[in-house]
Formats: structure tokens, sequence, C-alpha cells
């Protein structure tokens, strides 16, 4: 019996080491080669840097928290590490393709893994939406239990009622895959100019952020580069590949995923992966992950007013971004009102000086 469970447990580590998996991409953790990658860009991209500064366009402390993670806590940029982790639309795996003939895989094939991830972190980004209406009452006025993230957001598996923590673990889910898009791809890095060109050294296409690709507030199908290349990821993650990788572009040959990034200016240094290590490439795909987060941010909160109305949205991304938004947005959202008010006496004001000309003139 003991034999047997041996080799039970033998068959099932060796199945795992040659079945298509997810790889953590930018790290989430701190340790086993990680920095927490995945929060530092979010970081580096959205956190508000002043105290004057606060506004929709970056998130204050306690959100950015929320959003990026801090302490021991993945926080929603991290969240698919904990329960997305092997679903490779969630990371963008397995879009694998090298031109030249006699590739495992077609383009095709290429193209629908990554139109899936496209396609995911679309149904992401839509739920982020739709979760933020939340926050608002039927005459829009904040709802101070909806926003409130005091206590920490509870990600899944657990139940989280409040609007505002599914919005934004719905959105860092979203940017998790946007930003591993340039961790695993060879969208934004180049080929290591001293080896010749092949699934260990695939050709990069050294293109700038946003990618077009990643138009999450779309619906139509994205056109993807001929020479397009996520990795190939197995939990046996070589160079070359095993198992259903040999002969593929590996996640190994492929990402920039581990090294120092300041989370306060995004610069990245330190980089430890082979393909990192290669010229700029870990400082170029760190640099795309942020200008796409940031990318990313804006879209949203166009689909925001387009799904609310522009005043409405414009209260939703402040409550999603402001620690009391109970406070601080609500007097945003009186602006309307105090315009109103300005112009009424504005009017008096001018009528009266009417009145007192004519007066005059009599």
């Amino acid at each position: 019996m003991a034999r047997t469970r041996a080799l039970a447990a033998a068959v099932l580590a060796s199945a795992l080491a040659l079945t298509p998996a997810s790889a953590a991409a930018f790290g989430t953790i701190e340790g086993g080669g990680q920095h927490r990658e995945h929060e530092r860009i979010t970081r580096a991209a959205l956190a508000c840097r002043t105290a004057v500064e606060p506004g929709a366009d970056c998130f204050e402390p306690k959100s950015m928290d929320q959003l990026a993670g801090h302490a021991r806590t993945f926080g929603a940029v991290g969240s698919p590490d904990s329960t997305e982790v092997a679903d490779p639309a969630a990371h963008c795996d397995d879009a694998d393709f090298l031109d030249g003939g006699g590739y495992p895989r077609t383009r095709e094939q290429a193209t629908a893994a990554l139109r899936n991830c496209v396609d995911h972190l679309r149904r992401r980004f839509g739920e982020a939406v739709r979760s933020s209406g939340g926050v608002l009452d039927a005459d829009g006025r904040i709802i101070d239990a909806e926003v409130s993230v005091d206590p920490d957001c509870e990600l899944a598996p657990k139940d989280e009622p409040r609007a505002k923590c599914e919005a934004i673990e719905a959105f860092g889910r979203a940017l998790h895959g946007v930003q591993d898009f340039h961790s695993r791809s060879n969208w934004a890095d180049e080929a290591d100019p001293g080896r010749s060109s092949g699934p260990g050294n695939p050709p990069g296409l050294n293109l700038p952020a946003p990618s077009p690709v990643l138009d999450l507030r779309g619906t139509g199908v994205p056109a993807v580069p001929r020479e397009l290349s996520t990795g190939c990821f197995v939990l046996k993650d070589t160079i070359p590949g095993t198992g259903v990788c040999a002969g593929r572009v590996t996640h190994a040959a492929l990402n920039k995923d581990n090294g120092l990034v300041d989370p306060g200016t995004g610069d990245a240094t330190e980089p430890t992966t082979p393909r990192g290590l290669v010229r700029t490439n870990f400082a170029k795909a760190v640099t795309g992950a942020v200008v796409e987060t940031r990318h990313q941010w804006q879209d949203f909160q166009g689909a925001l007013e387009e799904s609310y109305g522009a005043e409405r949205g414009a209260r939703i991304a402040c409550a999603l971004t402001h620690d009391t938004p109970a406070t601080e947005c609500r007097a945003r959202a009186g602006g309307s009102g105090r315009t109103v008010l300005v112009v009424f006496f504005a009017g008096v004001v001018v009528a009266g000086l009417g009145l007192g000309w004519g007066l005059r003139r009599r």
C-alpha cells in the first residue's frame, strides 16, 4: 500500500510537471525571488504622491492599499495569484508563437489564446464598472456603508458585500492581467543580440505602451501582430521547454518578472531573469505596465461616465479613490448645485445694477 501511494504521488507530480499551468509573472509576494512587483507597479502608476494631490486620477493611501496590497495582503491586483493562478486567461499565458515554419502551434492558436485573455480581462473590467454603481443610492448620494474600507476589503473567495471593495477587486484583477502581458510577452522587449533567434530567444517587438491589444473598454476583436508571443508554462518551467511546452517559447525564456521596482517613481533595477537581463528589458516591461495601468484607469473613468452619466460617473470615481468619500465626494457632488446658485446670484447682481443704472438715468 505504501508503495502504491508513493507511485501515485510520483505519477501526480509528473503529470503536474507536464501540464500547462499559470505562473506568477510580476511578483505578488516578498520572497522566492519576488519583490511585490505588482503592488509596486500599481503604486507607481496610481498612488497619490502628496496630501494636496488627491483627485480622481490617484488613489489615497487606504484606498490604494485595497487595490495594490500592503503588508502581507495581496490586494486586488494580486488576487489572481490566489484564486486564478491556474487560469492562463487571467495572466495571458500560452499565447506563444514563433514565425519561420515548423513551430508546434499556429499563429491562429496563439491569437485565440491571447484573445481569450483579453475577453477575460474585459469581463473583469465590466464587473468593476457594474459593481461601482453600488456606491451611490437612487438619488446619486454616496452610501457610507458601501464605500468604507475599514476594515480592509475581503477578497475572493471570501464574500465581500461592500460595493467599493467589489469594484476595486474586479478592476485590480483586470490590472493584474495587463501588467502580466507586459511582463511575459515580447511586446515591449528585445531579443538577446548575442544569441541566435529561436524558442529560447524569440524576437522582441520593442513597442510602447499602452498596447491596442488590451482595449478592455472595447468590444471589437483586437488586432494581434504576427510576431507577438507570450510564453508556454508548465510547473517545470525551463529553457528549452518540457512536456507540452517542448519546442515552444516558454515562460522561462520570455518573462521579465523579477527585479526591484521603486513604488514612487516606477524606476526598475536589478533584474534577475534571463530575458529581463537583456539590455533594458526589465525596465521596459515595468514602464509598459505602469503606463498601461494608468491608461486602463483613464478608460475606466470614461466607462463610468458612459454608464452612469458625467456627474455620477465622476462621483463614483471619487468614491473609489478617496479614503473618506462620504465627506470629500459628497461636497464635490454639490458642484452643479453651487453653479446654479452662483448663476442665480450673479443674475440678481446684474439685475440690481441695471435697475440702479435706470434710476440714475431718470
